[in-house]
């Protein structure tokens, strides 16, 4: 049984890596696409609002490239330990494999939603305002 259990550890150290990195995307979300999509509603007194109850937010936009720095680090990272973990073995017993095969595909989809999330901020944080 500790096998077994030993197997997923890998599957369930990319999980780890996988939110971290939704977590470091969601950091540019906050820093650069809320508040140009909330100008953009013309919502600017709820964003004024929102950065007094938080100032971190000012830090954070301040602070935008090491923060996309540290954004596209990481899911760089955790692609690499998911494309690693793809050819892993799972365990033989079905309910062992099953739960292994959900850790994997948890991964790639937390991997995917972090990934698209840090793009979109690069192109709110650099692209939007160079056309401009």
């Amino acid at each position: 049984m500790t096998d077994a259990i030993d197997a997923q550890a890998p599957l369930r150290r990319n999980l780890g890596v996988a939110l971290l990195t939704l977590l470091a995307s969601g950091g540019t979300l906050v820093c650069c696409v809320l508040p140009a999509v909330m100008v953009a509603l013309g919502a600017g007194a709820a964003l004024a609002g929102l950065v007094t109850a938080v100032p971190q937010l000012v830090w954070l936009s301040e602070h935008k490239a090491a923060v996309f720095g540290l954004a596209f680090a990481l899911p760089m990272l955790s692609g690499a330990m998911v494309w690693r973990a793809r050819t892993l073995p799972c365990p033989a017993d079905p309910a062992l494999a099953l739960a292994c095969m959900r850790l994997r595909r948890a991964g790639l989809v937390l991997w995917s939603v972090a990934t698209a999330c840090t793009t979109l901020g690069a192109v709110f944080a650099f692209v939007l305002p160079a056309l401009q």
